[in-house]
């Protein structure tokens, strides 16, 4: 298949970052909101939020599909639009099942499934699309900077959102939390449609080679194609890692700052935002210091990664000595140090994935994209039900709530050290050295055939 439109230009990109940013706006008020009101106003074990979340990660295993569709298929808008429907409609639910909860707690709950289950779906549809959109259709060249620019307004909309919603939801009230949700949910549809309007419609899609081994690949046969390159298994395994690390605290910080430092529901909801402002500081500093990775250089963002994940591992260390010395320790600060070491690594990482979506064999991009989409989700599926346990458990063990969250933070920061070290090969294998020479994987196999009479 071949995409005979032109390539997008900055105004395109930043069209399809609005679109991100209101992923964000909707993903943020659901995995960190609800998340805090269900365990400290509701008084729910803290497992709860964490199996939900889990579950919407757990069902974004179908993005490998979705992007094999994606690559076979030839049109992104529906999936992005569809995907934000289902996930906007999914918030409403999800908001409503959780002020539902303290008078009609079993239905609730079951609600609360239903809600996440949908924003699990449209997360996948939506995000894994917008980024075979961004792979096919940006220059080589201008990839690790539109996908920066993608996800900085991605940041931006998890940070305008919690701040503005933070304040919006005190006092906290079942209904006040209805009415901000559905409010989000709604500007996020808008945006989307009108950021979309007309972007691909331009676009002439040719099918050519139908009859090519590639194109008449099953999804089965088309992932265990890309399982099979090196540079994507091992990206693959980094993110899963990375990604844990990273999870593992998000659902326990706002709870963390509830019980150990006494904040509000706004206050922590607005937190999340100081968070999230932290990791857009890093995500530019990164970029402005990483300008030369608009070449070739593979290992300038090999070692930015392994910076922003020795940097976590810091921070990290950070919220262990609040948890043990409590409100006297600048709390703020360790959340913004943070945010904006996960933002250094998180970029580098952003501008390796686009490198290598592009590696290996042609048309596969969605495929990878839903790869390393899917490792994602499961790691943070993962850390959600890590984190949260793992509180709880260690709170029935030590019996001190401190002790508890110190001991979670503890374990987040080893694991970031070991994705610094995973981190340490990408870019390593004699596939990625041939693409940095100009070769492929494909055509390095084509020259050995021909040496050797094949």
């Amino acid at each position: 298949m071949a995409d005979n439109a032109a390539p997008f230009g900055w105004i395109a990109v930043v069209r399809l970052a609005l679109v991100q940013a209101s992923i964000g706006a909707v993903v943020v008020l659901t995995t960190s909101t609800l998340n805090r009101i269900m365990v400290v106003e509701l008084a729910l074990p803290a497992l709860l939020p964490g199996v939900l979340v889990a579950f919407h990660y757990l069902v974004q295993l179908m993005r490998p599909r979705m992007g094999h569709g994606s690559d076979v298929g030839g049109r992104r808008t529906p999936w992005i639009i569809g995907g934000m429907l289902l996930l906007a409609a999914g918030g409403i639910v999800a908001a409503f099942a959780v002020s539902l909860i303290s008078d009609h707690r079993d239905a609730g709950i079951a609600l609360s499934f239903v809600g996440f289950g949908m924003i699990g779906l449209g997360v996948s549809a939506s995000g894994t699309s917008l980024l075979v959109l961004l792979a096919k259709r940006v220059d080589a060249e201008r990839r690790t900077t539109a996908a920066t620019i993608v996800w900085l307004m991605m940041i931006v909309g998890f940070a305008v959102t919690a701040g503005v919603a933070g304040r919006l939801l005190d006092p906290y009230t079942p209904a006040r939390l209805l009415a901000v949700s559905s409010t989000v949910s709604l500007v996020a549809v808008v945006v989307t449609m009108f950021a979309l309007f007309g972007l691909e419609g331009r676009t002439v899609v040719v099918r050519s080679g139908a009859t090519t081994p590639d194109a008449k690949a099953g999804f089965l046969q088309a992932l265990g194609q890309v399982w099979r390159e090196a540079e994507a298994r091992r990206f693959t395994i980094f993110i899963f890692v990375s990604m844990l690390a990273y999870s593992a605290q998000d659902l326990i910080l706002e709870p963390f700052a509830g019980t150990v430092f006494g904040f509000t529901p706004g206050e922590s909801t607005s937190l999340s935002g100081v968070q999230h402002g932290g990791v857009l500081v890093g995500m530019l500093l990164a970029t402005l210091a990483g300008r030369r990775w608009r070449g070739r250089s593979t290992g300038s963002l090999r070692g930015w990664t392994i910076v922003g994940c020795a940097m976590s591992a810091f921070a990290l260390v950070g919220l262990v000595l609040a948890s043990l010395v409590g409100p006297a320790w600048p709390f703020r600060s360790t959340v913004v140090l943070l945010g904006a070491a996960n933002g250094v690594f998180s970029i580098a990482a952003i501008g390796s994935m686009m490198r290598l979506a592009s590696q290996g064999r042609e048309s596969r991009e969605g495929m990878r994209m839903g790869l390393w989409g899917a490792a994602q989700a499961v790691a943070f599926g993962a850390g959600g039900l890590v984190g949260t346990g793992a509180s709880d458990l260690a709170r029935w063990l030590l019996g001190a709530p401190e002790l508890s969250y110190a001991s979670v933070f503890a374990f987040e920061g080893l694991l970031f050290v070991v994705a610094a070290w995973l981190a340490a090969g990408i870019g390593e294998s004699k596939d990625a050295i041939a693409v940095q020479r100009g070769a492929t994987p494909l055509t390095r196999l084509s020259e050995t055939r021909g040496a050797v009479g094949a």
